[in-house]
């Protein structure tokens, strides 16, 4: 029997033989022959593909009689569902067992010890440094702040230092111009706080900071240092209270047991003036090389506010007084933590700062 274009027809039988091969041949490819996902694509493309195998077979089918198409389709189609079924089976499978050797690969030893970096600390001269801030807060006081590059008015002038005195000397101070230069001492915050006050206001204040000299860079001087001045304000005020507060103050950062004296001294903003002193650390009084057999070490300047220093800033010495100090924070740290010399403050070696 002919079809309508005069070809022959295909054989019923031929076309099962030739279903039930590729169906044998696609099963093996599939099961057996595929290693990774990537076969198993290109064996679907080959069988189930626009151009595969079985899609051949359909297109094949014109020349079926027609009696038999419908036959021949149902079991194409139940070999086309057979192999869609294995095709998803090997590819769970092998989906699974690529997963198995990727964790494989990049497994974690979580059982190891983590790798931390290197956590800093506080520069010792911070330690020290907020130690005095909480001491002072804990007083009531305030933090005040100004800038490093001063003018000479608030630097010297505010501070009943005259244009001849040796501590404008080129020689001391670094100037910029002949009115601006990096601030010698933290006491300008002092007058740019009593300036910016109402009159005659109470002020309870630190102002904390570096400041700068010309001067030698040995173990106990630098040309840069950190430098802690205060200052209190009120009606009433008296030696008395700056003895009280300097006591208390010191024996909190040293030891409730240190001695402290007072000595008379000059400074042109304070009248009158004390140096202070503290029992060596080391010898406790008995004399040694730290303190030059002296059995005192020499820790801040203070005083009362001249009055010239309170007028220029707005504030009348008959209604109100009051006393300033200032200490060095290296100076400090040198004794709490028994540094012989300044530069290991600076120099940064890691050796020096591990130890606090």
């Amino acid at each position: 029997m002919r079809d309508t274009h005069g070809s022959v027809p295909i054989q019923e039988d031929d076309m099962d033989e030739k279903i039930k091969e590729l169906r044998e041949r696609a099963r093996t490819a599939i099961t057996e022959k595929a290693t990774s996902l990537g076969e198993l694509g290109d064996i679907r493309v080959k069988f189930l593909g626009k151009k595969g195998e079985l899609t051949s077979l359909l297109r094949s089918m014109s020349a079926l009689v027609a009696e038999e198409r419908p036959r021949i389709g149902k079991i194409v189609n139940e070999a086309r569902e057979e192999l869609e079924e294995l095709l998803a089976a090997k590819s769970e499978e092998l989906s699974y067992r690529e997963l198995e050797e990727r964790m494989a690969r990049e497994r974690i030893d979580v059982t190891l010890p983590g790798r931390t970096g290197e956590v800093g600390h506080l520069h010792p001269l911070t330690i020290t440094l907020n130690r005095i801030k909480k001491i002072f807060l804990n007083m009531g006081f305030t933090i005040e702040e100004g800038p490093e590059i001063e003018t000479d008015y608030f630097n010297f002038e505010a501070l009943n230092l005259p244009k001849d005195h040796p501590a404008r000397d080129m020689q001391d101070s670094f100037y910029i111009t002949e009115d601006i230069l990096l601030r010698s001492q933290t006491s300008p915050v002092q007058a740019r706080t009593m300036q910016k006050s109402e009159p005659n206001a109470p002020i309870r204040m630190i102002a904390p900071g570096r400041v700068y000299r010309r001067d030698s860079y040995d173990a106990t001087h630098s040309p840069m240092f950190t430098q802690v001045e205060g200052l209190v304000i009120d009606k009433g005020i008296s030696f008395a209270d700056l003895k009280g507060m300097l006591e208390l103050c010191l024996h909190q950062l040293f030891d409730k047991d240190v001695k402290v004296r007072f000595r008379p001294s000059f400074f042109p903003f304070t009248e009158p003036s004390t140096e202070v002193d503290i029992s060596c650390s080391s010898c406790r009084g008995a004399g040694c090389r730290v303190c030059k057999g002296t059995g005192w070490l020499e820790i801040l300047g203070a005083g009362m506010v001249h009055p010239n220093v309170l007028s220029m800033s707005g504030y009348d010495p008959a209604v109100v007084s009051g006393f300033a100090f200032g200490m060095g924070i290296e100076r400090i740290a040198m004794l709490a933590y028994g540094v012989d010399d300044l530069r290991l403050f600076y120099d940064n070696d890691v050796r020096f700062l591990h130890q606090f």
